[in-house]
C-alpha cells in the first residue's frame, strides 16, 4: 500500500469515527465484536493496523492489555453509566475508546 493510500485510509477511518451512547452499542458486544481499545491509543491509528492485518502490533496491544474483549462488567458499568463512547468499525470489529475529557489551562 502506498503512502497515499495509507493517508487516504487513515482519513476514512476518522471520517467514520463517531462519539456514541454504548446502549446503541449493546447488539455488537453481545455478538462479541466489540473490542475496547486503550485511551493511550489512537483510535483512528488501531483501526488502520487492524484493518492493514499487522498481526505482530496487534498481538503487542492485546499483550499489554491496550486492546481487549470488553468485560461484561465494563459492559454493565457502561450502561448504567449511560457512557458515551468513541467508536469505529473494522469489519467484523467495533472498536470502543472512552472519551478523554481534556481540560484546558
Amino acid at each position: 500500500m502506498s503512502s497515499e493510500q495509507e493517508t487516504i485510509l487513515r482519513a476514512k477511518f476518522n471520517m467514520e469515527t463517531s462519539r456514541i451512547h454504548w446502549k446503541e452499542l449493546q447488539r455488537f458486544f453481545a455478538s462479541g465484536v466489540a473490542v475496547v481499545v486503550s485511551p493511550k491509543l489512537d483510535l483512528v491509528e488501531v483501526a488502520f493496523q487492524m484493518h492493514s492485518d499487522n498481526k505482530a502490533q496487534i498481538e503487542a496491544w492485546l499483550v499489554s492489555g491496550e486492546l481487549a474483549k470488553i468485560s461484561d462488567e465494563q459492559a454493565a458499568a457502561w450502561l448504567s453509566a449511560d457512557m458515551e463512547v468513541w467508536a469505529v468499525v473494522v469489519s467484523p470489529w467495533v472498536l470502543i475508546q472512552e472519551i478523554k475529557e481534556t481540560t484546558l489551562h
